[in-house]
């Protein structure tokens, strides 16, 4: 599909029981329906609105499909808001008695939602806990993976891919209220942002107050941080793959340090590493083309064969 190509984008949807969990997940399809399918899964606390829609422009633009969806506990989708609050210090210590779900669920509603959409493989695109959840679909649901790209993630091994919540310290908890809410999420957003490139603050509060009106759930991301917690070291489980893999990485990631990015790239047999100066933990707009031809690249190269 030439560059600047219309999006043939469905209206948000909602998919019903899906998975073993029987739950709910709302979704966006861009580009034409015959194009090799993109499934992009996004990181702990963010919507699918958090794959910016000019992202998604670009990878139609290269001839492919682009799906994008909330996870469980985020969003349009279900939240588990009668589940335990989540304890950390406990489930660090050990005790994961108020982990609702593992990654591994995750993983399952991933693979629920292929089911439902009658797509019998994709090429995933993970993102932060969207590139461990993208791991765990295949590790455990390989046949339905036809390449893998880890992007801002990392193994669960203990001591890389770590990070820096001190620049975090003053921050505070989200506020109710929606404007205050849009300053709080545009400030931790761009304390995460990429040192090597412009941060579009406009585009953030946009996209910051989208996120509060389709609902944002503090407790949810917590939930979901701590299915990352019971899951545990990948590691082992990596070196198993035999998918086509990109792992890309920022940097200057201080929510996901690089080391990450070379673990998972050092675990999963055959991948190919690409570590971009200047990013950090975010999108942004001026990374876009390398990101897409990187992506583009490994996937009409398994298409092909």
């Amino acid at each position: 599909m030439p560059s600047g190509a219309t999006v043939f984008a469905m209206a948000e949807t909602k998919a019903r029981n899906v998975g073993p969990s029987g739950i709910e997940i709302a979704y966006e399809r861009f580009g034409a329906p015959d194009a090799p399918p993109v499934l992009l899964i996004m990181g702990a606390g963010a919507q699918m609105i958090n794959w910016p829609e000019g992202f998604c422009q670009a990878l139609v633009d290269c001839g492919l499909q682009v799906i994008r969806f909330d996870t469980r506990d985020s969003g349009q989708s279900t939240h588990f808001r009668d589940a335990p609050v989540p304890d950390f210090p406990a489930a660090l210590a050990g005790d994961l008695s108020t982990a609702s779900y593992s990654l591994s669920d995750l993983a399952a509603d991933t693979v629920g939602l292929l089911d439902a959409l009658g797509l019998a493989g994709v090429h995933l695109v993970g993102s932060s806990m969207g590139g461990m959840i993208a791991q765990m679909v295949a590790i455990e649901y390989p046949d339905r993976v036809r390449s893998l790209t880890s992007m801002m993630s990392t193994t669960g091994e203990p001591g890389v891919g770590e990070a820096d919540f001190s620049v975090f310290a003053e921050l505070g908890g989200p506020p109710q209220d929606r404007e205050a809410f849009v300053e709080w999420q545009v400030r931790a957003l761009g304390l995460a942002a990429s040192p090597g490139f412009a941060f579009d603050a406009a585009a953030a509060a946009e996209r910051a107050g989208r996120v509060f009106d389709r609902g944002y759930d503090a407790l949810g991301m917590q939930r979901q941080g701590l299915a990352v917690v019971a899951t545990g070291d990948r590691t082992e489980r990596l070196r198993s793959l035999r998918v086509p893999t990109l792992v890309v990485h920022g940097a200057s990631d201080i929510l996901c340090d690089v080391s990450g990015g070379r673990a998972t790239a050092a675990a999963v047999p055959g991948a190919e590493l690409v570590i971009l100066e200047g990013m950090g933990h975010n999108l942004p707009q001026d990374v876009w083309p390398e990101l897409v031809g990187h992506i583009a690249m490994l996937v009409h190269r398994v298409e092909g064969g």
